[in-house]
């Protein structure tokens, strides 16, 4: 088994390309490479420079592979397709042009589903008509990825959107062909929905293309899904914390990437608010150590 593990910039708070409190790429760049690591991924579009002849360099200078990138766009909002595409061929025009190889399909926070972040049975759903378009719009995102870029594509649940608890992930998985949408399993989001991600992998491995490597503190997702904190505060309350110092059982994670002859990058994804975590270096060298003292490597 070849497992390499990445970061992204997510750990440093990189939740949005324009967000003043974002530590600059290059500063991402040299404290992933200064707390072991040896792959990055892209971050929101427009974060990491599109010109591969500014980032290319940068990665070398940083001895850094390019690993993926996120369209973390409103797939769920049929006004937003044109938004939704430019993410989508940008991240794939920038993976391509620097021998990337997986792009990650997220359906960004909904209004609609945020205030039941974490709660299954209370969730708003789509109806029968809504679903399928929804359906069907990041299938086409899946297959620009897949058949215009030569890139593997994965589907990952997120909290507050509307694919986010396991029977949804499920039915899109069902109802989207293997060929063009693989999954890019997180480990957190699956626990913040309430989920078993360890049995969820073992149903699920072979479609797996790609894993995030995310933990979750038991007692402040206790707390904000009781107080129905939204997403960044609960991100800011520290509900993803250190890797195991929280609630997902990572040697058992292991051990199923292991059975199922699982090869190439893990990526950690710690999210934090850019401004309340004052050791983003730290924390992303304690979670690499982490992964290495359980047979990471």
């Amino acid at each position: 088994m070849t497992i390499r593990i990445g970061n992204a910039p997510c750990s440093w708070g990189v939740e949005f390309a324009n967000d003043p409190r974002n530590p600059t790429w290059r500063e991402v760049l040299r404290q992933c490479a200064a707390a072991g690591y040896k792959g990055i991924e892209l971050g929101p579009v427009g974060f990491m420079p599109e010109d591969p002849a500014v980032l290319a360099p940068a990665l070398e200078e940083f001895d850094l592979q390019l690993i993926g990138g996120v369209v973390f766009r409103p797939f769920h909002d049929a006004d937003a397709w044109d938004d939704v595409l430019d993410g989508t061929h940008r991240t794939g025009a920038a993976l391509k042009a620097h021998g990337a190889k997986h792009m990650v399909l997220i359906d960004s926070i909904s209004p609609r589903r945020a205030p039941t972040a974490g709660r299954a049975s209370e969730a708003e759903q789509m109806d029968k008509a809504e679903w399928a378009a929804f359906r069907n719009r990041i299938a086409e995102a899946a297959r620009i990825g897949t058949e215009e870029y030569g890139l593997t594509v994965g589907i990952h649940a997120h909290a507050a959107g509307f694919v986010d608890f396991e029977p949804e992930l499920e039915r899109l998985l069902n109802e989207v062909d293997e060929k063009i949408l693989k999954i890019c399993f997180d480990t957190g989001h699956h626990s913040y929905a309430g989920f078993d991600p360890v049995a969820f992998m073992k149903r699920h491995v072979e479609r797996i293309s790609y894993m995030h490597f995310k933990d979750i503190d038991p007692k402040v997702k206790a707390k904000v899904i009781e107080n129905r904190t939204d997403f960044y505060e609960a991100c800011g309350d520290g509900i993803f914390c250190n890797l195991g110092e929280g609630d997902v059982d990572f040697p058992a994670v292991r051990q199923v990437l292991l059975d199922a002859g699982f090869e190439g990058w893990c990526t950690v994804e710690q999210d934090c608010d850019p401004l309340l975590d004052p050791d983003t270096l730290g924390d992303a060298r304690k979670n690499r150590e982490y992964l290495e003292s359980i047979g990471f490597n």
